[in-house]
């Protein structure tokens, strides 16, 4: 009788082996938790990559502030990206961002924005002049990045006290641009690449550069979730097809990546 223990052996063996490719080979599902204002963008690059890499991304977006705090109370996201260094920070502070995974990606720019295509251009001086008894739409003026920026930059220029009864605040930068989009504020503070996804208002005014914080958005993967999928995440991120999709989105490139 012909020994078949052998042969058995090698198909076990194959069989092993393929289950074992199969499974480094698999497709993982990533969770993202990112800053308001990137959804235009983030929406197309995920799923650029999803079609790239196979990878799910499920994307959840708010103002940053909100984000971290559902990170600190270990809701289950996987990346995160803030709309300023601040809300990064205080993550890593707690030690919930994995070490050697934190990178700048994108810049952004300042704008006033009115209700309706081709508004007036106007110097931001000439705000409270212009918004009467109206209200502003910004985001949280002491949480949300896009608000703390917005409250800064007016207060450089002197014109905090005279509109800060009249703001209208939101919950974050989208919110705002949906007040005004919708005609319920004539004038509001976002993001340059929210503006530009938005067809039913106009950018009047570009706030200087030097009048707030430099505005920048680090990407990080949270502390046990840094699998190899995030981490591919985290690099296309800084790739050309990422960075392609950001500048056609308004947003403004690093001159220099930062980890």
């Amino acid at each position: 009788m012909p020994f078949r223990v052998p042969h058995i052996a090698c198909l076990l063996v194959a069989g092993f082996l393929s289950l074992t490719l199969t499974a480094a080979g698999r497709a993982d599902q990533i969770t993202v938790f990112a800053a308001a204002s990137l959804k235009t963008a983030l929406d197309d690059i995920a799923r650029q990559f999803s079609e790239t890499t196979g990878h799910e991304v499920t994307l959840s977006y708010a103002g940053s502030s909100v984000l971290a705090r559902q990170i600190t109370l270990r809701a289950p996201a996987d990346i995160f990206i803030s709309a300023n260094p601040g809300w990064m920070d205080h993550l890593e502070t707690a030690r919930l961002i994995a070490p050697g995974t934190r990178a700048d990606i994108v810049s952004n720019r300042l704008v006033l924005i009115a209700h309706g295509p081709g508004g007036a251009a106007l110097a931001p001086e000439e705000l409270p002049a212009r918004l009467g008894q109206e209200y502003l739409a910004m985001a949280l003026t002491d949480a949300v990045p896009a608000g703390i920026y917005g409250k800064a930059a007016l207060t450089h220029l002197g014109l905090w006290e005279k509109v800060a009864p009249q703001v209208a605040q939101a919950d974050n930068v989208r919110a705002a641009l949906a007040y005004v989009a919708l005609g319920q504020a004539p004038y509001g503070i976002v993001y340059k690449s929210d503006a530009i996804a938005e067809p039913r208002v106009s950018i009047v005014a570009t706030f200087p550069e030097d009048s707030h914080p430099s505005i920048r958005y680090p990407a990080a993967a949270i502390t046990g979730r840094d699998s190899a999928a995030a981490h591919a995440l985290l690099a296309f991120l800084r790739g050309d097809i990422a960075r392609g999709v950001l500048v056609q989105q308004g947003f403004t490139l690093l001159e220099k990546a930062s980890p």
